[in-house]
C-alpha cells in the first residue's frame, strides 16, 4: 500500500495548502483593514475608558484583530506599553493576539466545527484576561526594559488620517508581507500533518496523547512550546493528531502552546522585558494552557463536543 499512502499524502497536502492559503489571504486582508483603524495611541485612548477587569477584557478582545503570530504582536505590545497602557492590559493583548484571532475562529470552524472553535476562542480569551490581571496585581512595571518605558508617546494629533485607498493599500501590504513570512510554516505544518495522517501508526498517537495517558496534555504543551508557527501552520498538525486518536484537550493545548510560547517569540520578548517578568509570563501561559487542555478533555468525555 505505499503507493496509495503516497497518493493520500499528496492529496492531503495540496488540499490543505490551498484551503489554508485562500483563507489566510482573505482573512489577513480583512483583518488588516480593520486594524488600520486602531493605531496604538487611538487604542490606548479607547481602552483608557475602562478600568479593572474590563480593561483586560478590552485588551484581550483587541488582540483578536491583530497579526497572526506572537513575533508580530510584540512590536504592538511595545507600542501599547510606550503609549501608557497598564501593564496587565498589554499582557492580556500579548497573550490573546497570537492565540485567538478572527482568522483562527474561521479556520477552526472549517475543521473542528463551531462548538470547538468557539470554545477554543473563549478559553483563550479567559487565559488572556486572567494572565493580564495576575501580572497587573504583581506590580511588575519595573520589569519592563527602560527604553520601552521611556519611549515618547505619540499624540493622536500626530496620527496620519488615512483614506479608504490608504487603508486598502495597507491591508494589501500586510497580506503580502504576512503571507511571505507565514507560508513556509504553512508548508511545514501541512507536511507534518500529512505525514502523521498517512504514515504514523494510530496506536503510537493514542499511546502518547490518547485517553490512556493522563500526561498527554502536559506533553503536548511542552512539545508545542519551542516550535514556531502561527495558527495556520499548527492547525494541519492538530487535525492529523485528532484523526489519529489524540485527545481533544492535548491537541488544542498543543496549538495554544505553539502560537503563544514559541521559542523565537520568547527570545524577542526577552529583549523587551526582564527575566523575572518573562518567567512569570511563561508560567502563567503554560499553566493556563494545560488547565484548558484538561478541561477540554473533561468536556469531551461528557460528550459536550461530540
Amino acid at each position: 500500500f505505499p503507493t496509495r499512502r503516497s497518493s493520500d499524502l499528496l492529496q492531503f497536502f495540496f488540499y490543505d495548502v490551498v484551503k489554508i492559503t485562500v483563507l489566510l489571504c482573505v482573512l489577513i486582508f480583512l483583518i488588516s483593514y480593520i486594524q488600520s483603524y486602531f493605531p496604538p495611541e487611538r487604542s490606548r485612548k479607547i481602552m483608557g475608558r475602562f478600568r479593572g477587569i474590563w480593561a483586560n477584557i478590552m485588551g484581550a478582545l483587541l488582540g483578536t484583530v491583530t497579526p497572526f503570530c506572537s513575533c508580530s504582536s510584540i512590536p504592538l505590545f511595545m507600542g501599547f506599553t510606550s503609549a501608557g497602557l497598564p501593564l496587565g492590559v498589554t499582557f492580556s493583548f500579548l497573550i490573546s493576539s497570537p492565540m485567538v484571532d478572527l482568522g483562527s475562529l474561521v479556520l477552526l470552524i472549517s475543521i473542528f466545527g463551531y462548538r470547538i472553535a468557539v470554545a477554543y476562542v473563549v478559553f483563550g480569551l479567559i487565559i488572556a484576561v486572567i494572565g493580564g490581571s495576575v501580572i497587573e496585581r504583581l506590580h511588575m512595571e519595573a520589569e519592563i526594559e527602560d527604553f520601552i518605558r521611556q519611549a515618547p508617546a505619540v499624540s493622536e494629533a500626530e496620527i496620519p488620517q488615512l483614506t479608504r485607498r490608504d487603508r486598502l493599500d495597507y491591508a494589501k501590504e500586510q497580506m503580502t508581507s504576512t503571507f511571505r513570512k507565514v507560508f513556509p510554516y504553512i508548508l511545514i505544518g501541512v507536511g507534518i500533518g500529512a505525514l502523521i495522517h498517512n504514515w504514523i501508526p494510530e496506536q503510537w498517537v493514542e499511546d502518547v496523547l490518547g485517553r490512556q495517558n493522563p500526561l498527554g496534555v502536559i506533553l503536548a504543551t511542552l512539545v508545542g512550546a519551542p516550535m514556531y508557527a502561527d495558527i495556520f501552520g499548527s492547525i494541519p498538525i492538530a487535525e492529523a493528531l485528532l484523526g489519529k486518536g489524540a485527545q481533544l484537550g492535548a491537541v488544542l493545548s498543543f496549538m495554544m502552546a505553539v502560537t503563544t510560547l514559541s521559542l523565537p517569540s520568547m527570545i524577542m520578548l526577552s529583549k523587551v522585558v526582564k527575566p523575572k517578568l518573562l518567567r512569570v509570563f511563561i508560567a502563567i501561559c503554560t499553566v493556563g494552557i494545560i488547565m484548558v487542555g484538561y478541561l477540554f478533555n473533561l468536556t469531551q468525555a461528557l460528550f459536550i463536543f461530540i
